[in-house]
């Protein structure tokens, strides 16, 4: 199993800038894909975004892409999301997750088998 601990989550007004952060430790990272997803009030968990275990592909909602970035540094078991031109709609506790199975990608919760504890990003109007 590998442990999660996100960070970087906060307030910040629309059209702001945040960049999470995700910290892994217990295994081979490298061999897992990693994901973010977001989980505003009420709303159920929602993928935001995925990428391969080189970090060579990645994968987008449609509501994040063209402002969100998900990247990668497999040398401090890291992966980040960096979130631009930031909307109300945005707001969410937002998780990292890792791949079940390694050198596998998907974007459905029940492929992921290790999960942080969520950061809160909370974007003002």
């Amino acid at each position: 199993q590998v442990q999660l601990v996100e960070s970087g989550g906060g307030l910040v007004q629309t059209g702001g800038s945040l960049r999470l952060s995700c910290a892994a430790s217990g295994r081979t990272f490298g061999s897992y894909s990693m994901s973010w997803f977001r989980q505003a009030p009420e709303k159920e968990r929602e993928f935001v975004a995925a990428i391969t275990w080189s970090g060579t592909g990645t994968n987008y909602a449609d509501s994040v892409k063209g402002r969100f970035t998900i990247s990668r540094d497999n040398a401090k078991n890291m992966v980040y999301l960096q979130m631009n031109s930031l909307k109300p709609e945005d707001t969410a506790v937002y998780y990292c997750a890792a791949a079940r199975i390694p050198l596998t990608i998907s974007y459905s919760m029940t492929a992921h088998g290790s999960w942080g504890q969520g950061t809160q990003v909370t974007v003002s109007s």
